[in-house]
Parts: C-alpha cells; structure tokens; sequence
C-alpha cells in the first residue's frame, strides 16, 4: 500500500472476505466474527490478557492519574486513572506490515 492511498476494512469487509474465501453463508461468517468480537471485548473486561501467538497480545493497562493543562487556558485539569487496552504486535503480524513498508 502506498502512503498516498490509506484505506479503512470494514467488519463487513472482513465478514464479506472470510465468506468468500471459506464457502461459508455470509451470516454464518458475520455470527461468528460478532462472536468472537464479543468474546474478546468480555475477557478483556474481565481483565485477562489474551494472546493470539504470532499476531498479537491484547491487555489492560493502567494509566495513572496525571495532572494535564488545557492548551488554551492554560488552567490545570486533574486527569483521573484510567484503563487502556494495549496491542503487543506478533511476529508474523510485524513480518507483513514490515514488508509492506519495503514495497
């Protein structure tokens, strides 16, 4: 891809793709990809670290509470703590973007 031209996939693209590729009913392919979707977004609620070997790891961590400024007025905000998901890129995943950004 080059850089002039970035675009966005869709969860409909990516249903659309994987029903192609595999045979499979559209919505067979769209229950199962909402599926899977809902099930990472409930174990990382539940504060589990999921790892998906060679494309990645997802996990919470805490932010801590920080006081920020607002760049207009320059006033002094307290930012409370907060928690954020982070994404561990895997191998192969670092292989293809590392490639891509060859071409």
């Amino acid at each position: 891809m080059s850089d002039s031209v970035k675009t966005t996939t869709t969860k409909k693209d990516l249903i659309d793709r994987i029903a192609e590729e595999t045979n499979q009913k559209r919505t067979v392919v769209k229950m199962t990809v909402q599926s899977f979707l809902d099930n990472v977004i409930k174990e990382l609620g539940d504060g589990h670290r999921l790892e998906f070997r060679d494309f990645g790891v997802f996990e919470i961590r805490e932010r801590a509470a920080r006081v920020a400024q607002n760049p207009r007025t320059l006033e002094r905000v307290p930012v409370p703590a907060k928690k954020t998901v982070k994404f561990k890129i895997g191998r192969l995943m670092r292989e293809a973007i590392e490639v891509e950004a060859e071409v």
